[in-house]
């Protein structure tokens, strides 16, 4: 049986590796404005985050749009209300699940690559190189990914929200016989700028907060390739979450 002193540990442990985090990411965020300022990492990062998940985010974003849009024309059409699933579908994914479902993607991708590298970093000393040359680890390693992230993760979401409507126009019209004018019709009066500006918003948190875990847990891996493994299983997992959990408090504050 796990014993009174074994949980306390683990929930000493819990609180000290969130302090850490909270005072690692504090100092991402301070190194932001501070040179040097390296522009060919953050350029290389952004070619890593945004170009190179196009693929999977233009995949994912034209079948949920269409999925969604087939399951919406079934409830619609026993009410004669098909001319709304354009907008219906529209305002979920600039709303909620652009965002959200780009972001999962992004991390399983992007996030868990972040972790890898600069675990591997870590168990082969590299970061102690960087610290031995005068070279901030935290500056040179967690801000340029922070940054492409921030920025990459609105770009893409955008992207999925264009492809997702594509996948619902091509359902409902071309397979339900939708009127193509009202479908879009219904999109420019439901969907306004502020449902748009709040899901590329959450994005960039997503993506913000994403590159932090990603890279605090590669950034203290240990133990070899099976800590360099756990940092990103650990990374995965806990972003996934995250982004859950700071959608719902995001859409309080927002509606």
């Amino acid at each position: 049986m796990t014993s009174k002193r074994d949980v306390a540990g683990s929930v000493i442990q819990a609180i000290r590796e969130v302090g850490e985090f909270v005072v690692t990411s504090l100092q991402a965020l301070l190194y932001c404005f501070k040179p040097p300022f390296r522009p060919g990492l953050l350029l290389r990062q952004l070619d890593f985050i945004g170009p190179g998940s196009v693929f999977i985010i233009l995949l994912t974003g034209v079948f949920t749009g269409a999925v969604f849009t087939m399951q919406s024309m079934y409830m619609f059409s026993k009410f004669n209300m098909e001319t709304m699933v354009g907008a219906t579908v529209a305002l979920a994914l600039t709303r909620e699940l652009s965002p959200v479902l780009a972001s999962l993607m992004i991390t399983g991708r992007a996030g868990s690559a972040m972790a890898t590298e600069l675990g591997t970093m870590r168990v082969t000393e590299q970061i102690d190189a960087l610290s031995v040359m005068a070279v901030n680890p935290v500056q040179y390693l967690f801000v340029p990914r922070f940054l492409a992230s921030v920025l990459m993760f609105p770009a893409l979401t955008m992207v999925f929200n264009l492809v997702g409507i594509l996948g619902s126009y091509l359902v409902a019209v071309h397979m339900w016989g939708v009127d193509p004018g009202n479908f879009i019709a219904k999109i420019t009066w439901y969907v306004t700028g502020n449902d748009l500006v709040s899901g590329l918003v959450k994005a960039s948190v997503f993506g913000g907060f994403i590159s932090l875990v990603s890279c605090f847990m590669g950034y203290r891996a240990a133990g070899g390739a099976r800590g360099v493994g756990t940092a990103t299983t650990h990374a995965v997992v806990i972003g996934s979450v995250s982004i859950l959990i700071l959608d719902y408090f995001l859409t309080v504050l927002m509606f």
